[in-house]
């Protein structure tokens, strides 16, 4: 891949793009990475999800691409606006580890499954199905959505590249 084709998503960031081009975060360790694609628009989005919910939010300009129940509703939004239709739109998601081990497992420390759970709550929000998804585990990923065919790329180091 050329790299002047990748299209950078931060962490607590999200962007779309039409026709061409590939959507790449890094750094998905308990962040969940929530890849949207609509094949007949070929309009592809994606979110680098940090935490489940806004009401935990402290800052005072609320990063709304830094929250599941914000991030994926803007960027639906956003993709919308490029011709998609969540009817025909199908989601991937990567990442949601649980990075360190803790003697007690309170929820609060659950933070990669916990993204998980949100996020897909959200999907289910807006009946967008998940077709495919590489989470939970102890490691770290990055994840790489091709705009022109919907192939989600993985790669971890523990684990190489998986395709979905």
């Amino acid at each position: 891949m050329i790299q002047d084709s990748f299209i950078k998503v931060g962490m607590a960031d999200l962007n779309v793009a039409s026709m061409a081009g590939v959507l790449k975060t890094t750094g998905l360790g308990s962040c969940v990475g929530v890849a949207l694609y609509d094949a007949h628009a070929k309009v592809a989005g994606m979110a680098h999800v940090m935490l489940p919910s806004s009401e935990i939010a402290r800052e005072g300009a609320l990063n709304i691409a830094k929250y599941a129940d914000t991030a994926i509703p803007e960027l639906i939004r956003l993709m919308e606006a490029l011709g998609a239709q969540t009817r025909r739109t199908v989601a991937k998601l990567a990442g949601g580890a649980q990075m360190f081990a803790f003697g007690n497992q309170t929820d609060t420390m659950r933070i990669g499954p916990r993204n998980v759970e949100s996020c897909k709550e959200q999907l289910q929000r807006f009946a967008i199905p998940v077709k495919g998804e590489d989470t939970g585990a102890n490691y770290g990923r990055t994840i790489e959505l091709d705009c022109t065919t919907g192939v989600l790329l993985i790669r971890s180091v523990q684990h190489g590249v998986k395709e979905l």
